[in-house]
């Protein structure tokens, strides 16, 4: 299969299973002429994410990279009332179109952007009295993707999804001599995960308008 294949697949799936959605489309609309970087999940993920949380019955969420605002709007979607999503952002630029979306979709209500480095934010998080998290989405830069890995395992429960994305980095993650930080960043989770016996993980790959690429779930066992 070639890359124009795993695009038309996925606007298949969109077609049948992904309602033209104005909301949803503004935000894609926003975040471009914003200048932001198009590097969100993509529309078909953003469902998978909702429908996972949903499955989950999650009622606090945490989101670790939030670009424009795009899953984390899929996300607070599937919270119940009385929900709520933390979603942490590094770059202000990023978090003031986050917020506007947020803001037209009406769910700013719901959503608390924090601003600053995530290890700084995570910190904060961790020395909070009771702040646990049913459903946990790592997003963000990949070399720090082993802190915020342990970090939300300090931040989760019995039962709490983690799930992080780009995890397959178009297949570079096999080679351990590739100095690429975002292929070491990944290859140092699975690392981890291999023993850790709090969780129990597993990775898919996926190929469509992303790419090659895939992500890691890991269940929260104990």
């Amino acid at each position: 299969m070639t890359p124009d294949k795993w695009n038309a697949v996925d606007d298949y799936i969109g077609h049948w299973l992904l309602p033209a959605d104005p909301i949803l489309e503004s935000v894609l609309q926003a975040n471009h002429a914003a200048g932001l970087d198009p590097i969100n999940v993509a529309p078909n993920q953003g469902k998978f994410l909702f429908l996972l949380a949903k499955i989950r019955g999650a009622k606090r969420i945490l989101e670790i990279g939030t670009l424009g605002g795009y899953s984390a709007l899929w996300l607070a979607r599937a919270l119940p009332p009385g929900g709520r999503l933390i979603t942490l952002e590094i770059n202000p630029k990023n978090a003031e179109t986050a917020r506007a979306n947020l803001t037209r979709a009406g769910l700013d209500k719901v959503v608390e952007i924090r601003l600053g480095p995530a290890s700084e934010s995570l910190t904060k998080l961790v020395s909070e009295k009771d702040s646990f998290f049913d459903l946990i989405f790592i997003d963000a830069d990949k070399p720090g993707y082993p802190e915020y890995f342990s970090r939300a395992l300090q931040l989760s429960h019995v039962g709490t999804v983690i799930i992080l994305d780009n995890m397959v980095r178009k297949g570079d993650v096999v080679y351990a001599a590739d100095g690429d930080p975002r292929v070491v960043g990944a290859r140092a989770v699975y690392e981890l995960l291999s023993k850790e016996p709090r969780v129990s993980a597993t990775a898919i790959q996926t190929v469509g308008a992303k790419g090659h690429d895939g992500f890691v779930m890991a269940l929260v066992i104990a």
